[in-house]
């Protein structure tokens, strides 16, 4: 019998990032079962409490956060797969979320809502390379669209020494200042849910609503922070278990003898959960507000155009160019929008057939639901759940 593969496994669980991939591991031992692991639970911060020199392992699965630890997982001369991206210059392969689908995606959430304002939170200054081109993509796709996009300053040069209240305060602020002085109705992205709590509670101390004047979003989905944060946080899955199963698959594969890949591996976000945050259309039209409302309350019981335009008591020449204008695609495409998104959503959290999601999501019939959901996501709902659950 072939000897058990000694696996070494650094991943931060104070995160929800973290913890989701320690859970993609987790699924590829239990489906694999080769294995002999090594895990602690630690926050991102604290010292590694493994000996490398007393450990010997055959491969490592880390998210390095320091040059100290790069160097001396370097020098254990043994596969590694990296699952943070700060240090690339030691060659590990690298696997995590797509940080320009993940900022495209945001982007497009609250260019649906209507918004013609924007801002982005990040961490500058902080060698967070990762979040920053987050920033960068979702005002490139803002712009694209034909707005601009303010990006929030963070407290490179705080002056004095400060203790680390006075410097949350400080920033507190100042990011208070800033939503303040921005033009509403406003859509903010923020780079994690760390940062769009921070907005949150910037907003209620510039006295804000959330989300009439500002709508936020985050990225990274975690529930703590989201449903803690006032209003719930609309947040971006990024599917960390799915990084963390195939980063896995990558070092088990490397332990066996194969090449690394050559080309940093990225994902593409799960879904957006929608939570209070966002949940608005912004536009003056109420019409089409109501409109947009009811669609999203209705999407997924078969309703037709005509359903709506009785809600609004509007006729279709009349709602449907400002709907259009608005929104950015007609009332029938946004029936459908919405159905596809609750279908993604059935399709990865359960393991129901294809017909009763159909079903539930309003379509009736499988064979429709595919060709509709095919054409918005350029792959069947079975390939798409096979490939989110790998």
């Amino acid at each position: 019998m072939a000897r058990t593969k000694q696996v070494l496994v650094l991943i931060e669980t104070s995160h929800a990032y973290g913890r989701g991939l320690v859970r993609g591991v987790s699924r590829f031992h239990r489906e694999h079962g080769r294995w002999s692991i090594y895990f602690t639970p630690h926050g991102a911060n604290d010292p590694i409490a493994a000996r490398f020199d007393e450990w010997k392992c055959d491969g490592v699965l880390a998210r390095i956060r320091s040059a100290e630890l790069a160097e001396e997982i370097s020098r254990l001369g043994v596969p590694v797969v990296e699952l943070c991206g700060l240090f690339l210059q030691y060659g590990f392969p690298l696997l995590g979320p797509d940080n320009k689908a993940v900022g495209q995606s945001g982007a497009g959430h609250l260019l649906e809502r209507g918004f013609s304002h924007f801002g982005f939170v990040g961490m500058r200054g902080q060698n967070f390379k990762y979040m920053d081109q987050r920033g960068v993509e979702f005002a490139k796709a803002v712009r694209r669209a034909g707005f601009e996009c303010r990006i929030f300053e963070d407290l490179k040069n705080p002056g004095r020494k400060r203790e680390r209240g006075d410097l949350w305060k400080l920033k507190q602020e100042r990011l208070a200042d800033w939503v303040r002085s921005l033009p509403k109705p406003l859509g903010v992205m923020a780079c994690d849910d760390e940062q769009g709590m921070a907005i949150l509670q910037a907003c209620r101390h510039a006295r804000l609503r959330v989300p009439d004047d500002v709508a936020v979003l985050g990225v990274n989905n975690d529930e703590y922070l989201c449903e803690m944060s006032i209003p719930p946080l609309t947040s971006i899955d990024v599917n960390a278990s799915r990084i963390g199963f195939q980063a896995a698959m990558v070092l088990d594969q490397m332990m066996s003898g194969r090449p690394a890949p050559k080309k940093p591996k990225l994902f593409p976000p799960r879904e957006i959960i929608t939570r209070q945050s966002t949940d608005i259309i912004a536009t003056e039209d109420e019409s089409v507000a109501r409109a947009v409302a009811f669609i999203r309350e209705n999407a997924c019981k078969s309703i037709r155009v005509d359903d709506i335009l009785r809600s609004v008591k509007l006729s279709r020449a009349s709602l449907e160019p400002r709907f259009k204008m608005t929104v950015g695609r007609t009332i029938h495409q946004e029936i459908q929008r919405v159905q596809v998104d609750m279908a993604k959503k059935l399709l990865t959290t359960t393991d129901l057939p294809l017909k009763q999601i159909a079903v539930r999501t309003g379509f009736k019939y499988a064979q429709y639901m595919s060709r509709v959901f095919s054409k918005a996501n350029g792959c069947p709902p079975a390939r798409y759940r096979k490939e989110m659950r790998k």
